[in-house]
């Protein structure tokens, strides 16, 4: 009998785990792993289970994988990861700033501890113990998102992993951190700062491609059509509402102006001249088919050449002669578009969409709010990692390196996605065992 006086039936597996959502995982895997033996085929002539090659160093990565899964969903109680959260969170931001010194160089980042044959990387690890923070900070009875204090708590929460992953020059993993702005969103925050970061992308690329007067008139006209709106929407109210409005417009075309004159600076003395190169060619400021912007040349020559169903399996030229550099990590995706062709990137978006959607669901329905915030997490992931990969490998997103959940080769990031589902999905069953 439960605390309202009724009786509370155990439910079992079937009505406890999503289902569907373990599917989506377990296809987008082995769809993965399928993808990863036909893009290094050429190159490393083997079975799909040679442990020498990357297809069977990432088939060894999913038997672990699968065992940690079952563990997290079957052995470990859920409420253990509330308890678990803040040590778990500083272990992980103290190697985010130890990885800074002690990993060596490779292509220009800072962000791999080298154990023997084994890599690790914190980064992909810190989106779990970061959205696990921000599950338990904002999960916790009383708190307002909108008070100073409360505000504080989840921008130093989001911040300091994040400030420590640029510090590795991981420009990519630190994106990925700007999706959390959607769980705030989704948690009582103001749409106006969903609007002041298109905002700032915006004059950040139109200073870059038409000049700092073009960005300027946007930016003037666009703060006073905001404050014409709103003075029209509650023109009868009190004077005090009306003076406020002015001076939010007032502020926010003198932080525009400010971003304006210091995007040459964050461009040219910031960023790193790879970085530099890359958003150069992927806005059109200068052409370099061979250096740059091989990659996504190659990629989008490998999509496109897939037509509607595509050349079959292990039969896509591009792939099968190495064109796409780094297509077993990065550029996953153009091996399905050249093989597959539309239906099989379509197949593969859809699965990730049904993902999300499920993922967002679940924790709508959801009755604890840890659970409700960190499923919300957990999508936002998901979605940045879907949204600048994919954008990267068809010419819409500059190339910075972040790897397609579940799909692109490598332990770390295969193993961190796969705990952060799981643990959703345990917290969700551990909530749906009783009616």
């Amino acid at each position: 009998m439960d605390a309202r006086g009724s009786y509370s039936y155990g439910r079992g597996l079937r009505q406890t785990i999503d289902w569907w959502l373990v599917f989506c995982y377990l296809a987008l895997v082995v769809i993965g792993w399928i993808s990863i033996y036909a893009s290094i085929h050429s190159s490393e002539p083997s079975s799909i289970f040679d442990l020498g090659s990357r297809s069977g160093k990432q088939f060894l990565w999913m038997l672990v994988v699968f065992a940690v899964d079952v563990v997290i969903l079957f052995a470990v109680n859920p409420k253990l990861w509330e308890v678990l959260t803040p040590p778990a969170y500083l272990v992980v931001l103290v190697l985010l700033v130890l990885v800074i010194f002690l990993s060596r160089d490779v292509k220009g980042s800072h962000s791999w501890f080298e154990l023997g044959p084994v890599k690790f990387q914190p980064a992909e690890v810190s989106k779990i113990t970061t959205s696990l923070m921000l599950a338990l900070i904002m999960g916790r009875q009383g708190f307002r998102l909108t008070t100073p204090r409360g505000f504080t708590q989840v921008a130093l929460a989001i911040g300091l992993p994040m400030l420590a992953i640029l510090g590795e020059s991981e420009t990519g993993s630190a994106l990925v951190y700007l999706g959390y702005i959607f769980v705030l969103y989704r948690e009582g925050l103001s749409g106006w700062w969903l609007f002041a970061l298109a905002m700032c992308i915006l004059l950040f690329i139109l200073t870059l491609t038409a000049g700092w007067w073009v960005s300027a008139a946007v930016l003037v006209a666009t703060c006073a059509l905001c404050c014409l709106l709103l003075l029209r929407r509650r023109w009868k109210t009190s004077a005090a509402y009306r003076r406020r409005v002015v001076r939010w417009a007032l502020a926010g075309v003198a932080a525009g102006a400010m971003l304006i004159f210091a995007t040459g600076f964050i461009f040219n003395n910031v960023l790193q001249d790879h970085q530099r190169s890359r958003i150069e060619v992927l806005l059109g400021l200068k052409e370099d088919p061979s250096g740059v912007g091989y990659n996504v040349r190659q990629s989008m020559i490998a999509i496109g050449s897939g037509g509607l169903t595509g050349k079959g399996f292990l039969n896509g030229t591009q792939t099968t002669f190495g064109f796409v550099p780094e297509q077993s990590t990065d550029f996953i995706f153009c091996t399905i578009g050249e093989e597959h062709g539309f239906i099989g990137c379509f197949v593969v978006i859809f699965l990730y969409v049904m993902m999300i959607w499920r993922i967002m669901q679940d924790a709508d329905k959801s009755r604890e709010a840890f659970t409700r915030i960190y499923g919300n997490c957990l999508a936002a992931c998901l979605f940045m990692h879907l949204f600048i990969n994919i954008g990267m490998t068809i010419g819409l997103m500059p190339v910075i390196g972040i790897p397609l959940p579940m799909l692109s080769y490598g332990g770390s990031s295969l193993l961190a996605f796969s705990v952060l589902i799981f643990i959703f999905l345990a917290l969700n069953r551990q909530e749906n065992k009783y009616f």
